[in-house]
């Protein structure tokens, strides 16, 4: 057994503090772990290396959480950001665990929340929705599940009007090669794009005589 003769709030982490055993700094803990400790307690060796499991829990929990701090995440990005910082891997687990209780992170509602972020503010495809989350780690029954109802025609519509302000002035060919290239670059499909090019041309004042029969929009 070995006693507590001093606890300190570390200086440059002040949620932190080190515990001192028998005159010596023996580890730090987290505050929160150390909460119920008292100079003068005695420890003996399975307190002690509960303790430390416990900080070690403790300090995974914060990094991820400080981690979903600026936006949601994906359970696989969690878990890279705990392997960048060395966290050990029964201890990402019982975190990541810890975070799906606590719907801290939730890939189906990330899945739902990504497309819809994606259809109001970049438009694109359900196959370039479904690359961008699969790239997140989610599995296909989220991704299934998140994309089945995207309008293609809609948001292909949607996109193309934020970008056709860009091209005020061109002429028919010039108009469907540049637009018709940023559809494809979103994603979408040659029938989706041909016919938001021409939807959008037509909509143009001076596009009454245009004959768009046999047009290749690519």
């Amino acid at each position: 057994m070995r006693r507590i003769t001093a606890i300190k709030v570390q200086k440059k982490n002040p949620k932190r503090v080190n515990i001192h055993l028998d005159g010596e700094f023996a580890f730090g803990l987290d505050r929160f772990v150390a909460a119920w400790l008292s100079v003068g307690q005695t420890l003996d060796e399975e307190k002690v290396a509960r303790l430390q499991a416990e900080d070690a829990q403790e300090k995974a929990y914060r990094q991820a959480l400080l981690f979903l701090g600026t936006r949601a995440r994906s359970e696989r990005e969690v878990r890279q950001n705990l392997e960048k910082h060395e966290i050990p891997p029964a201890v990402i687990e019982q975190t990541v665990q810890r975070l799906r209780e606590e719907r801290l992170v939730d890939d189906a509602q990330f899945a739902q929340d990504w497309v819809a972020n994606r259809s109001e503010f970049r438009p694109r495809s359900r196959r370039a929705l479904a690359v961008e989350l699969k790239r997140k780690g989610l599995d296909e029954s989220a991704i299934r599940s998140a994309t089945e109802a995207v309008d293609e025609e809609a948001l292909a519509y949607a996109a193309a009007q934020k970008r056709v302000r860009r091209l005020q002035g061109l002429e028919w060919n010039e108009f469907r090669k540049k637009l018709g290239e940023f559809l494809s670059r979103r994603g979408f499909a040659y029938d989706v794009v041909t016919s938001t090019v021409k939807r959008l041309w037509a909509e143009r004042d001076d596009s009454q005589h245009t004959n768009f029969e046999d047009e290749e929009i690519l």
